[in-house]
């Protein structure tokens, strides 16, 4: 399967001539483990609604041996996290949970399930579900949308990995949408957090490195 992250334009940092740049994953600043979601703040109260969603996944799947993850049900059910990545998105993207499993693309016997997408479905990320093994992120295009064909020609169908797991993937998102505007709208952001500040400074470094090899 091909990878790569759906990186926004960070100014001064990483500049981009779209508005998504696929990224290579290991060019990617590191992130700390994360377990949960405990570092958003407050769950708040249960979501009665996308809990009858979640459940409703949950029982299309089971017949054919996969699952939802439990940090995946857990985020979703909690009015104090299920909106994260829509008010960081710095492309207006929304939470749209997929009423339906989908089947994967690019192998059989791995299902797909929709949670975010960009507002103008230029990218939609999914939970990718292989039985027996721990599930992870891809974004991909041409999937949800009877997109026949482009300017240039019949558009691609594309999946790509981008997080090994739904809280990398959470935690990375949060992190890129927030230092997006930080160097986009510093005056209206405020202060920088540590960990937008972290992340820049990963390509800060690379800039040195790459400006001292002559690369």
């Amino acid at each position: 399967m091909l990878s790569s992250w759906p990186g926004v334009p960070l100014r001064g940092y990483r500049p981009a001539e779209h508005t998504y740049e696929f990224l290579p994953l290991d060019s990617l600043p590191p992130l700390d483990p994360v377990d949960g979601f405990d570092w958003l703040g407050e769950r708040g109260e249960r979501i009665p609604e996308t809990t009858a969603d979640l459940a409703r996944l949950q029982e299309l799947l089971g017949p054919v041996g996969v699952t939802l993850p439990a940090e995946f049900v857990d985020f979703y059910s909690w009015y104090g996290w299920a909106p994260t990545l829509d008010l960081v998105s710095a492309t207006a993207c929304y939470t749209r949970l997929g009423p339906e499993p989908k089947f994967s693309p690019v192998e059989p016997g791995a299902f797909m399930v929709r949670f975010l997408n960009d507002q103008q479905g230029s990218v939609v990320w999914y939970l990718y579900l292989r039985p027996g093994e721990p599930a992870f992120v891809v974004h991909g295009y041409g999937l949800e949308y009877d997109v026949e064909e482009e300017d240039d020609g019949p558009v691609e169908r594309t999946v790509r990995r981008c997080a090994d797991s739904f809280p990398e993937f959470v935690r990375r998102y949060w992190i890129e949408n927030r230092a997006w505007a930080h160097v986009t709208y510093p005056q209206k952001a405020g202060p920088m957090a540590p960990d937008c500040a972290a992340y820049l400074a990963h390509y800060t470094r690379a800039a040195s490195r790459s400006a001292a090899t002559g690369s």
